[in-house]
């Protein structure tokens, strides 16, 4: 066997392993009775997918994701425009660099608990409020969903800035100058070439953020205090507490498959602009 054969064959045998057969494990669970009991039911999906409670938290989940990656988006194209296209300075950029990847090397706990300590009633933000005017009295962040953005935007926020950089940093700049030299204004020469051409990229972007933010466990759990649940932590009770893999496991399913519809749907986005080409 040729060397090629044996680096895939090592790196099929480590997807089968440590990812492919617990994902078997969990759909399988989904699908038994209980334990000691393997009789194939759909009872456990009945009770995730009828019941209206469960419908509120899989609504909660996908809102705050999409809240998320559009902020996101709205945040970090300007910023990846900044560091590409207007900072000409190269060590101002990669000091820009430094200070948006640094955070990443940080645990999301450590991360989340400052956010705690900035959100709280008597915190710096809500201090910087009412110093300014903007209120009257403090506003509560802490088990709302603004807080919990607020966290994961901080949070996922540098990959939509390296994600829609390298978009843009491989975009032709003769494309966009020859869109202006056709009388095409600043901003035509945005919508009609740039964005259409950093499209993908910035697809890429928003699925990487939404999967993350989705499936987040950390920073919604502690910046919601206990008053909001998402399907990530009715997971880990159900696992951790509950001990109930098999309601546990069909929560994870349904989880994944919603995501996947999701993913699916930004991916014919994204390539849409490369079929009309």
């Amino acid at each position: 066997m040729t060397a090629p054969a044996l680096l895939l064959a090592a790196a099929l045998a480590f997807f089968g392993a440590f990812f492919l057969a617990p994902l078997a494990v969990v759909v399988l669970a989904s699908f038994t009775q209980g334990p000691g009991d393997g009789t194939i039911t759909l009872r456990h999906y009945i009770h995730v997918l009828a019941d209206r409670y469960h419908w509120d938290v899989i609504v909660v989940t996908f809102r705050i994701a999409l809240a998320t990656t559009l902020v996101c988006l709205v945040l970090g194209y300007p910023l990846a425009w900044y560091l590409v296209r207007i900072a000409k300075w190269r060590a101002w950029r990669r000091a820009c660099l430094i200070l948006l990847v640094v955070p990443l090397f940080t645990s999301n706990i450590v991360r989340s608990f400052g956010w705690m300590v900035l959100l709280g009633r008597t915190g710096l933000v809500n201090q910087g409020l009412v110093a300014t005017g903007l209120t009257d009295q403090p506003i509560r962040f802490l088990g709302t969903e603004t807080g919990i953005l607020i966290g994961m935007v901080y949070v996922l926020l540098p990959f939509v800035v390296l994600g829609v950089g390298n978009a843009l940093a491989r975009v032709d700049a003769d494309l966009e100058r020859a869109s202006a030299d056709l009388g095409a204004s600043p901003r035509a020469t945005f919508w009609h070439v740039t964005l259409p051409l950093t499209l993908p990229g910035v697809m890429s972007a928003a699925i990487m953020v939404f999967t993350l933010a989705v499936s987040a466990y950390v920073t919604p759990a502690l910046l919601s205090g206990g008053r909001i649940t998402v399907l990530s932590m009715l997971i880990f009770q159900q696992y951790s507490s509950v001990f109930d893999v098999h309601y546990g496991g069909a929560l994870s399913v349904v989880l994944l498959v919603f995501t996947l519809v999701m993913v699916g749907i930004a991916a014919r986005i994204g390539e849409t602009p490369g079929r009309a080409r």
